[in-house]
């Protein structure tokens, strides 16, 4: 079938004669061909696993093969179905294109002309599947360690999707606190040395005389204090990942040395005469702009060519439409939980004032200013009073009463009451939360059943799986 992946398929026929013919047909295309009798059979094989492609007989000892189909649709199980009959008609064929079936064969039909039907159906199958994956990701509000449903942001992580596989070196741009090791950790991760080695060295956090060690080692006696050999970060990231955040911020003449590291993959620890050979991917980061430090004399233009072969960008908070709630509240629910508070939500007039302010410490700066909320405040909900400077200088004059409320937070809190004593008051919250909710509602009703739980929600239980994952990555984070 000229794919690399072995395809899958379910032929439900209940002549052995025939079924003996169709494998025939098929034996020498690159399919994994399985083969039931009836249509209880072909249902239990369903319940279990979802084939790429199914050839079905509609007329078969138990059932009629329509209602197999019904029974698919019903379930929105994403198999592609290949109706088989020797009582075709025009009415039967309308009402299985109806259903979804993919196409129609008639018996008696010769190899060429099931091989061509199994083909199409395999690459239309294909073809969803990519279109169904896409509309997933252009919606995905966290991937791995970020946070963010906006365009600028499923941007960068398509980035990451497509340079991830590869070994080119990855050069990350953006400001303080946009969580440039976050998308280093994400590239890593995503790639083929996931199960090797992450290292990241902070270029700015470490003396210029001590850089050189950290990088690539030391034999003993070097210097002062090196009492014992001591492999660097080169030596640790061998078959992973190593990254360098703020490397602008490295001395020139180290510069030298990290550019024949780069280009040879060899190095020589400080103070010794042997030669390493390691195998690393290199990522790097800087808030500044490199081509600017390169015309400043601050930066290698040799070694910019050599690192800037990818260049991801990461937006400023600012930049990213409404994010802000959704980041909030996930670093409300992890402080609140290890500081022991009740906190849930943000007030109205709260998540107005911080979706207005610019973020310029950007994502790291919410962070603090969250911690800082849990660990001086405790409630149910974070109020507009409770805001630290200086994002506390946009809530409006007048708007906070003396009780350190505003009007509007009081009315919701009696409604809150309310709600507890019997009147419904459903709660604002992140869409994502909410979505979190229900699903994980489902799967506790179905006993931790995801494929009965994705049946009642009418989605497919790989959305599920895919969206756990994407939740267990964030709370890691």
């Amino acid at each position: 079938m000229g794919s690399e992946l072995t395809a899958s398929v379910l032929l439900v026929e209940d002549s052995e004669t025939l079924a003996a013919t169709y494998q025939a047909y098929l034996s020498k295309e690159n399919l994994k061909l399985a083969r039931v009798a009836t249509g209880g059979a072909a249902i239990e094989f369903l319940s279990k696993q979802s084939p790429q492609v199914m050839l079905l007989d509609l007329n078969l000892p138990d059932m009629g093969g329509m209602e197999v189909l019904e029974w698919m649709v019903e379930r929105s199980l994403p198999t592609s179905v290949i109706i088989i009959t020797a009582y075709g008609s025009v009415d039967i064929a309308v009402d299985s294109m109806r259903l979804g079936v993919v196409d129609f064969i008639e018996k008696p039909f010769d190899a060429s002309r099931l091989k061509v039907t199994v083909n199409n159906a395999l690459n239309l199958h294909k073809l969803k599947s990519l279109v169904e994956n896409y509309q997933a990701d252009a919606g995905r509000d966290s991937f791995h360690g970020f946070i963010g449903s906006s365009l600028a942001m499923q941007n960068v992580y398509r980035m990451i999707e497509a340079v991830a596989p590869s070994k080119a070196t990855v050069f990350i741009t953006g400001e303080s606190g946009t969580g440039k090791e976050v998308c280093a950790e994400a590239i890593h991760k995503q790639g083929a040395r996931a199960d090797k080695p992450f290292v990241a060295i902070n270029c700015g956090a470490i003396p210029k005389d001590l850089m050189e060690s950290e990088i690539f080692g030391h034999v003993k006696g070097a210097f002062t204090g090196a009492s014992s050999m001591r492999a660097g970060a080169a030596s640790q990231a061998h078959g992973g990942t190593l990254f360098l955040d703020e490397i602008g911020e490295m001395d020139m003449e180290l510069q030298t040395k990290l550019l024949r590291f780069v280009q040879t993959g060899r190095f020589q620890k400080v103070g010794g005469s042997q030669e390493e050979q390691v195998d690393v991917r290199f990522l790097c980061a800087t808030n500044r702009d490199p081509w600017e430090e390169v015309q400043a004399g601050r930066f290698r233009e040799d070694l910019y060519y050599r690192l800037y072969v990818v260049p991801i960008h990461l937006p400023p908070l600012r930049e990213r439409g409404l994010d802000v709630p959704g980041i909030a509240q996930k670093f409300l629910r992890r402080y609140a939980k290890e500081e022991g508070k009740q906190f849930r939500r943000f007030s109205s007039l709260t998540a107005t004032v911080m979706s207005n302010y610019d973020w310029p410490g950007n994502v790291r700066q919410l962070q603090n200013v969250i911690r800082n909320i849990c660990v001086l405040h405790d409630g149910k909900e974070v109020l507009a009073s409770q805001l630290p400077p200086p994002i506390n200088q946009l809530v409006p004059e007048g708007a906070i009463g003396k009780d350190g409320r505003h009007p509007e937070e009081v009315v919701a809190e009696e409604q809150n009451e309310a709600g507890v004593n019997g009147t419904s008051q459903y709660q604002i919250q992140p869409l994502w939360i909410t979505e979190k909710e229900a699903i994980e509602h489902a799967i506790d009703h179905c006993d931790g059943n995801i494929p009965k739980a994705a049946e009642l929600l009418d989605v497919s239980p790989s959305t599920i799986y895919r969206k756990k994952q994407s939740w267990e990555e964030v709370e890691a984070s």
